[in-house]
């Protein structure tokens, strides 16, 4: 019950998504239905990993895409014309320096 899955670690650059995207989004109305609808929105190909959170925004996206217009194109679909985002804030990554989804192991002692 430990394990969830087995998966091939590529490197974006060889795979032509050179452009790491960090993505802040606020949501007007956070009633299930209405989060349900966004998470769903949220799982296209480009949106590496997704989180609901706390603080000022509720959602955290990471985005690898190709270009900036294909960025562009993706604010459209996602932001810009979805009624339900307040504003969305992003940071473009320069240097991954760590990617993993290693899980750290429990210190016993603590």
């Amino acid at each position: 019950g430990y394990i969830i899955g087995n998966i091939a670690v590529l490197d974006p650059d060889k795979l032509n998504q050179v452009i790491t995207i960090l993505v802040e989004i606020r949501v007007n109305k956070t009633h299930a239905t209405d989060l349900d609808e966004l998470k769903k929105s949220f799982s296209g190909p480009e949106i590496q990993q997704c989180y609901y959170v706390t603080g000022e925004a509720d959602f955290m996206l990471v985005l690898l895409v190709p270009s900036m217009s294909r960025f562009q194109k993706i604010c459209d679909e996602l932001f810009h014309n979805n009624s339900n985002v307040e504003w969305f804030k992003t940071t473009v990554v320069l240097d991954r320096v760590k990617v993993t989804l290693e899980v750290p192991e429990i210190d016993k002692k603590l």
